[in-house]
């Protein structure tokens, strides 16, 4: 992705701080370690910037192969994991070789994982952090499940046990190489990777000291459930399908109907929440064209902005809202696809339910009721890929920290989820206890994870414009825990141009949840500073 290509320039330039550790074994001696369960397949120290990654590796997770050159030298651990009769558990665990900072960072993955991401792996050893990243079990593409199909085990390997492994066998190889425990551990991910987060937070609460959860899929059974309604919506009637060319009109429309309801002109919805736009507001008047929808499209797009519903009315799972809809990781990359049927959504939809809940690889979403399908999605997996639980006392109690964060352009995932979750957490917990250990930041005009019209780099990768824990969530976390200095108003940055030539084009405050930026009325709307954070 190029945002972190654009990055690498400003960690080179941030170092890292030396520390000193009690000396353990050679790294190719950790060959020898013995680990219950699990067995160390290769140890070998990575001279600085001569590392490459496997062939055939996913190009956005391998990045620019450029990056690795910069990366310190560093001792690689590679373990095979077999926690149960049909587990293996790929885990690579990567050890700077000087300047470790006393700091364990856990990574995440996205979409059906299978791929472990060797540029975040990369990034923290270049900070001073000792890693480890996996596979969770399986190899193929986030976008492919067929791996699950009638392996049980692996299932939970990608649900939880996976992740929580690595960070045990993890922590193991750092005490053995440097002779001591990690002082503290982080872990940040989004997407899948921010259900990863919360399920560590919410079943292994004594894994991590703080947490970054974005964009989380926790209610997974539901979230992919709903992926059978928009499929259906958009294409059981041929007539339905909404084509990429008529996606500039529709967000067009949308900021015409709302974009200045937040008294800022930007092209960007501070709230999308405040957007009541009516899709027959679209309906074309004459002959189709790119510029309106028919009657059709105009019935599925409602149904696209209302969200799942059951027979009886009830939400299954909450609606896109208004403002995501264009540019490269909008509604023609995850919602409406470049064709019918060649959507993220359809591939996640049919992944999930294929492969996973009907264990039927011909398994047809055209004759699914949903209805049905979420009973079974459910049963069978609730307790195994949800992370719903508003009940984090153990987390809490022991000091744990968690940073949510979502897009509200994000077209992959509901931004109303989160805020849903994060509410039941309060509910739950109490508004006092639920601010001693968590915090809400909604981005508005982020698309999934990263990219749209607004800002998008605040450090939740572990680098930012600004690296100090007012523009870095990371730094920010880890500030919360360390010193007990609560996170307030961030600093999120828009960056574009080529590599070491990209600039900083847009600044503006990231508020806690309920509050929200408000233009103070007057100066650049580019900038932070003529921006304060309210109800």
């Amino acid at each position: 992705m190029r945002k972190l290509a654009v990055l690498v320039c400003l960690l080179v330039a941030e170092g890292t701080t030396a520390r000193a550790w009690a000396a353990g074994p050679s790294c190719e001696q950790l060959a020898q370690l013995a680990l219950p369960n699990a067995k160390v397949t290769s140890a070998q120290g990575v001279a600085a910037g001569t590392f490459a990654p496997p062939a055939g590796a996913t190009p956005w997770l391998v990045g620019d192969p450029s990056f690795y050159k910069q990366v310190p030298p560093f001792c690689r651990v590679m373990i095979e994991d077999r926690p149960s009769a049909d587990s293996v558990i790929k885990i690579e665990v990567w050890l700077p070789i000087s300047g470790w900072n006393g700091k364990f960072r856990g990574q995440a993955n996205g979409g059906f994982a299978g791929e472990i991401d060797y540029r975040l792996l990369g990034f923290a050893v270049m900070q001073g952090y000792a890693s480890a990243g996996t596979d969770t079990g399986h190899a193929a593409s986030g976008v492919d499940a067929s791996w699950a199909l009638g392996h049980p085990e692996k299932i939970v390997d990608f649900g939880y046990r996976g992740i929580h492994e690595m960070t045990v066998l993890g922590k193991t190889i750092v005490k053995a190489f440097y002779g001591e425990n990690a002082k503290r551990a982080y872990f940040a991910g989004c997407s899948n990777g921010g259900r990863q987060g919360l399920m560590e937070a919410q079943r292994y609460p004594e894994d991590y000291d703080g947490i970054i959860a974005g964009a989380p899929a926790n209610y997974w059974t539901h979230l992919v459930s709903s992926a059978i309604w928009d499929m259906q919506a958009t294409t059981l009637d041929p007539a339905s399908y909404i084509p990429s060319s008529k996606i500039p009109a529709l967000a067009q429309a949308v900021l015409a109907s709302c974009d200045a309801k937040d008294g800022v002109k930007d092209g960007i919805l501070n709230n999308p929440r405040q957007c009541h736009f009516d899709p027959a507001a679209m309906l074309c008047t004459g002959s189709d064209s790119d510029a309106c929808l028919t009657q059709p499209q105009v019935m599925a797009l409602t149904k696209l902005y209302a969200g799942a519903q059951d027979s009886k009315g009830q939400v299954i799972f909450p609606g896109f809202v208004p403002g995501g809809e264009e540019g490269p990781g909008g509604w023609s990359t995850w919602i409406t696809g470049p064709a019918p049927g060649k959507s993220l959504f359809f591939a996640f939809g049919y992944g999930y339910f294929a492969n996973m809940v009907y264990e039927k690889s011909d398994w047809d979403y055209r004759k699914a009721n949903l209805d049905d399908a979420v009973a079974a999605s459910d049963q069978k997996f609730a307790g195994v890929l949800n992370a719903m639980d508003a009940n984090m006392k153990a987390f809490e109690a022991r000091g744990g920290k968690l940073i949510l964060y979502h897009g509200w352009s994000d077209p992959g995932i509901s931004p109303l989820s989160v805020v849903h979750y994060y509410g039941n957490v309060v509910k739950k917990m109490g508004q006092s206890a639920a601010d001693s250990f968590v915090r809400l930041y909604m981005v508005p005009g982020m698309q999934h994870c990263q990219g749209g019209p607004g800002t998008d780099i605040f450090g939740e990768f572990g680098i930012s414009a600004v690296n100090d824990p007012q523009h870095n969530l990371y730094m920010a976390l880890e500030q919360w825990v360390e010193k007990g200095s609560a996170p307030r108003e961030l600093i999120a940055s828009k960056m574009d141009g080529p590599g070491t030539e990209a600039k900083v084009t847009m600044t503006r405050p990231l508020c806690e949840y309920p509050q929200e930026a408000r233009y103070k009325g007057s100066g650049d709307m580019n900038n932070a500073e003529n921006f304060a954070c309210g109800k």
